[in-house]
């Protein structure tokens, strides 16, 4: 880690101000989202605007998507399709964004600094061969509920570490397959969460864009579909690995999944208090869950630091003060990517001729839940060719519905995109998920995502697909 120095003053003075408008951004758009205070809203968005002014480092996916931003904009207004309205609509998504990437982030303060994240870590880690996938696939799942894409670089990091050449007692291959097993199983688990959690970032781009659906009608469908890809990369996992010994079963001794049982009743109670908040509040689910991350993670720290002086509150603002720019500094990748694709979305349905468009797509109105096929298979296919699930998902969750398809309903929609998602991230080289597990591991995402995955890919499309077409008419 590089720490600042007198030498980059200005630097210095950057990131501050970059920090502080962003963290700002997320505060005003939070109160506006749940007050629906105007007086919030355009401070919110000049406050954004100044971070996107002030933000380092961005990638070329980054740097490219804020072009091509701008110039759909600037489209738009030629047309006259571009209004204040209009802008505004979009420029909210994009601060619906931003704000969700700094709230659910601060979960990972305290993630971090837990005793029980990493006891559940090694516990995984440790667990027999036939043990280890499907426990260290759930758990990912569970974590990454809590700490999303931060379980890849907690999990990852502590595969490295754990899967060493003395662990395999010298032989090479047993390490090269112990680390293709664990980090598929990594993958896939933290892939379920568009599917299985209620406050990650694929349900809260359904119900922005679907207002009429709620959560609780996408969960048959989608509980239903996470299982049977977690049930399948277990069946792939167990007939595609090595086969262990008697004697290595008999010497292998798991580890007490105790602290896994903990942390399963953290996260229950962190879900319980987001749905106490949509209850309680009178507000939308992902609304709910923007409010719920910042107020469990204050808590979180607090019974962490309970035994400190002044029952562990200045403890607690201490921390907050220090890690909040070392959680904000290297997100602007992440904001700027799902920001855009996000704003990209709305702006582009202003673009498209609506009624010219259900026209055109008329013929449709025969092939029923097969509709809830093509678009998981679109979300999926276009992943593979770098187009953002959250762009593709925004689209077709807007204009899918309006087709009124008889026999299709909005539920199915809603998880056949939500699916096609969860496919992407565990498949597609170019998604943030599969280049930061690349990284982490040293193995070419392509190698993930196509040789190492092919076997699972190619049963779980059809499988999904005969799931929405059988299951939509009994949920």
């Amino acid at each position: 880690m590089t720490w600042p120095t007198a030498r980059h003053p200005e630097r210095m003075l950057r990131d501050g101000f970059n920090v502080a408008f962003l963290a700002l951004a997320a505060v005003a758009t939070l109160g506006y989202l749940a007050s629906d205070a105007e007086f919030l809203r355009y401070p919110g968005l000049m406050l954004l605007a100044g971070y996107l002014l002030t933000v380092s480092g961005l990638s070329a996916l980054a740097r490219l998507l804020l072009l091509v931003a701008a110039l759909i904009t600037a489209l738009a207004w030629y047309q006259d399709a571009l209004n204040w309205t209009t802008f505004l609509a979009a420029a909210d998504r994009f601060a619906f964004f931003a704000t969700f990437i700094v709230a659910l982030g601060l979960l990972r303060i305290p993630a971090y600094r837990s005793r029980l994240v990493r006891h559940c870590g090694q516990a995984m880690l440790r667990q027999p061969p036939r043990q280890r996938y499907p426990i260290l696939s759930a758990g990912s799942a569970l974590f990454g509920i809590i700490i999303n894409i931060g379980v890849l670089n907690l999990f990852a990091t502590m595969i490295e570490k754990s899967n060493t050449l003395k662990a395999a007692n010298n032989r090479a291959w047993v390490q090269k397959v112990r680390r293709r097993r664990m980090i598929m199983a990594l993958l896939r688990g933290f892939s379920l969460a568009p599917l299985i959690s209620p406050m990650g970032i694929g349900v809260a781009v359904i119900l922005s864009s679907m207002p009429t659906l709620g959560w609780h009608e996408l969960v048959p469908l989608a509980w239903g579909a996470a299982l049977l890809i977690y049930l399948l990369g277990w069946s792939v996992d167990a007939v595609t690995g090595p086969q262990p010994t008697a004697a290595t079963r008999a010497s292998h001794q798991a580890p007490s999944l105790l602290p896994l049982v903990h942390f399963t009743l953290l996260m229950l109670a962190i879900v319980l208090l987001v749905f106490s908040l949509v209850w309680l509040l009178q507000i939308r689910l992902p609304i709910a869950a923007l409010l719920g991350a910042p107020l469990a993670a204050c808590a979180w720290l607090l019974w962490q630091n309970r035994g400190l002086k002044t029952h562990g509150v200045m403890p607690t603002t201490r921390i907050l003060r220090r890690q909040l720019p070392w959680l904000l500094r290297p997100v602007g990748n992440e904001v700027v990517v799902l920001g855009v694709a996000g704003y990209i979305g709305v702006l582009t349905l202003f673009l498209i001729d609506v009624e010219a468009s259900l026209h055109w797509l008329g013929f449709m109105l025969d092939w029923g839940v097969w509709n809830a096929v093509l678009a998981m298979l679109l979300v999926f296919g276009l992943a593979q060719v770098g187009i953002n699930p959250i762009l593709t998902v925004t689209l077709l969750a807007s204009l899918l519905p309006q087709l009124a398809v008889p026999g299709l309903s909005e539920a199915a929609i809603g998880v056949a995109l939500l699916t096609g998602w969860t496919l992407a991230l565990m498949s597609s080289p170019l998604t943030a998920s599969m280049l930061i597990m690349s990284r982490l591991s040293g193995v070419s995402s392509f190698l993930i995502g196509y040789v190492w995955n092919r076997l699972f890919l190619l049963l779980a499309v059809p499988m999904l697909a005969m799931w929405f077409v059988l299951a939509d008419g009994w949920v």
